[in-house]
């Protein structure tokens, strides 16, 4: 069970956007769909520590990861999350292997027996074997994209939360890899939230949908619904 409340505002000189999102649920993959400027990667990075909430809570099947009224605020690091940035946010100067371990790691702890194993794993099981040692600007949009997914289910995490994982790549190799994160996304038995302004994203994917605008969840839609294709389109 996915249950978040979040209320919290973010302004500059010239505009303030408050967010007022709610939505609870079991789906194991579910897609917050609007257009851009309503909320959605807000909700992601609030999900996952990212941004300071002034009320509300996250919870994860019961454990509160921020709950504002019981004065609960876990750090990033300690919430369970996997996070796949809408541009990757790959480390340029590290290779395949050591961005995919990066969070296992730091300055004072080297790379766990354990966590080299799953490092591994994920490299295999993502086809990146070739590459391991090669650098995040010689690889193509798919590569790059299967890496930061590899390095974010590295910290086993509770939930994967993806920010428009498709929306640097062109049509066809989008298709291939709405097939990839449907297996990956089985075979790791890990619920998802995704956000996207690309119907055909949340056709393929979405178990469940959340209509996004203005800060606010206007609808949820389920994958079965009549009628979803072109309340969407």
């Amino acid at each position: 069970m996915i249950d978040v409340r979040l209320q919290l505002s973010v302004s500059d000189t010239r505009r303030r956007f408050d967010l007022d999102i709610a939505f609870a649920t079991d789906a194991p993959f579910v897609a917050l769909y609007g257009p851009s400027g309503a909320g959605k990667s807000l909700t992601l990075q609030a999900m996952a520590g990212l941004l300071p909430v002034q009320a509300g809570h996250v919870r994860l099947n019961g454990r509160a990861l921020l709950d504002t009224a019981a004065g609960i605020d876990l750090p990033p690091e300690a919430r369970g999350v996997g996070y796949l940035f809408q541009h990757y946010a790959l480390f340029p100067h590290l290779s395949v292997r050591d961005n995919i371990a990066f969070g296992l790691t730091s300055w004072r702890r080297r790379l766990k027996a354990d966590d080299a194993a799953r490092v591994d794993e994920l490299i295999e099981s993502f086809g990146l074997t070739a590459m391991a040692a090669s650098r995040p600007a010689t690889l193509s949009g798919g590569q790059q994209q299967r890496v930061a997914l590899a390095r974010a289910l590295a910290c086993n995490p509770q939930v994967l939360l993806l920010d428009e994982p498709f929306a640097a790549l062109h049509s066809a190799l989008r298709r291939e890899l709405r097939v990839e994160l449907q297996r990956v996304r089985a075979q790791w038995g890990i619920p998802a939230v995704m956000v996207s302004h690309d119907a055909e994203d949340v056709l393929a994917l979405a178990d469940e949908v959340y209509l996004v605008d203005g800060g606010q969840v206007c609808q949820r839609l389920a994958a079965g619904d009549p009628g979803l294709r072109e309340r969407l389109m």
